[in-house]
């Protein structure tokens, strides 16, 4: 059973995680930790003065912080979002297993919807890879244990306060599987990557420089 942690590792580099294995290396920081639990403080943050913020691991000035979750207010899931129907929740699925942070309820209408938070930095648009990955694994999770379609999940990113959807599309989903399948082949080092993520890996000096792409570990015989 995979765990959603590794998968999103592995969705980054197959080498990081054979590292992390290797060396036993799976806490989780302090500081991303604190960012996380920042997740469930919404209302609270949301009127906070400058000078508690300040004090919390924001990413941001407090003006634009309380601005985005103004902006968050507005999404239909807000209510759910800061009273979800359980917490740090461990799913089960067929291939993978881990904690989503919330989960939300759903009804007859409405699926119930796994949200994983991200102590970093969202891109302009959308959710990394790592983090897609691991919401579709969640959301998959989470389909096999209630036995119904989970056609999404959220990605929160609590520290900037911005919440993304993750919708499973069939490349979102293919991805997924090559990851998986990446992860059931690491029996050694994988080949290295060498590219912009390689600047922030914390094995960048174990690691050294390579040819391959990720694409072409997720791809063999490519």
């Amino acid at each position: 059973m995979i765990a959603f942690s590794d998968l999103a590792s592995a969705a980054y580099c197959p080498r990081q995680l054979y590292y992390r294995r290797r060396d036993d290396d799976r806490a989780v920081p302090a500081v991303a930790r604190e960012r996380i639990e920042l997740a469930y403080r919404y209302p609270e943050l949301a009127t906070a003065p400058d000078a508690t913020l300040r004090r919390l691991p924001i990413r941001r000035e407090p003006a634009a912080y309380r601005r985005n979750l103004a902006r968050m207010r507005d999404r239909p899931e807000y209510d759910r979002l800061v009273d979800p129907a359980a917490t740090r929740t461990v799913l089960t699925g067929r291939e993978c297993r881990g904690v989503v942070h919330k989960l939300l309820a759903g009804d007859t209408e409405r699926a119930p919807t796994p949200v994983v938070c991200s102590p970093g930095e969202p891109p302009a648009q959308g959710v990394w890879e790592p983090q897609s990955v691991r919401a579709v694994a969640a959301a998959k999770a989470l389909a096999w244990e209630r036995e119904r379609e989970i056609p999404r999940a959220l990605v929160e990113y609590p520290a900037v306060g911005v919440v993304r959807t993750v919708r499973l599309t069939t490349r979102r989903k293919a991805t997924y599987r090559r990851t998986v399948r990446a992860v059931r082949a690491i029996d050694g080092p994988p080949a290295r990557v060498a590219d912009d993520r390689c600047t922030s890996c914390a094995y960048r000096e174990t690691c050294g420089p390579s040819r391959r792409t990720l694409r072409s570990l997720l791809r063999p015989g490519e």
